[in-house]
């Protein structure tokens, strides 16, 4: 998934998350730091938002069942892998992947898992901290062998 893909299927639901958490225009645009003529051309597909609406949107309405259609239970973890793409990320807690995850790869005490929805990639330590994420198989592969290198150190 790229940056413009998500802003597209963003744009695409912004007037169903609106309505499903029971804003009006003018509400929701100023909750996400936008104009309401800005917010109409978005939701009637004239424009798309930018990708600071975008993260707003996904940060503010992460619990939004049509959020969560689109990314899984975790879209903010979605966003940060497509801006951070290919750096490793300061050990993150996670739920371990029991909804939304199917593992690839067990080695070491290190996890590769796929998120079902957005397809992308992450790598989990021993006690379930998200250490790595990225949308490319083979560099998550990559990863992994170079972390159960490191871990056999």
């Amino acid at each position: 998934m790229t940056r413009d893909e998500i802003i597209m299927k963003v744009s695409e639901k912004l007037r169903l998350i609106r309505t499903e958490a029971g804003y009006t225009q003018d509400k929701m645009a100023e909750i996400i730091g936008v104009s309401k003529k800005t917010l109409v051309q978005i939701e009637k597909g004239r424009v798309m938002a930018g990708w600071s609406t975008v993260v707003s949107v996904c940060a503010l309405f992460r619990e939004s069942d049509n959020v969560i259609i689109l990314f899984g239970n975790e879209p903010l973890e979605v966003l940060e892998t497509v801006a951070r793409e290919g750096i490793d990320l300061k050990k993150q807690k996670t739920l371990g992947g029991r909804v939304w995850w199917r593992e690839i790869s067990r080695k070491s005490g290190f996890i590769l898992q796929q998120n079902i929805l957005s397809k992308h990639f992450r790598i989990l330590d021993d006690k379930d901290c998200r250490v790595f994420s990225s949308f490319d198989e083979k560099y998550s592969k990559l990863r992994l062998k170079e972390l159960t290198k490191e871990k056999k150190s």
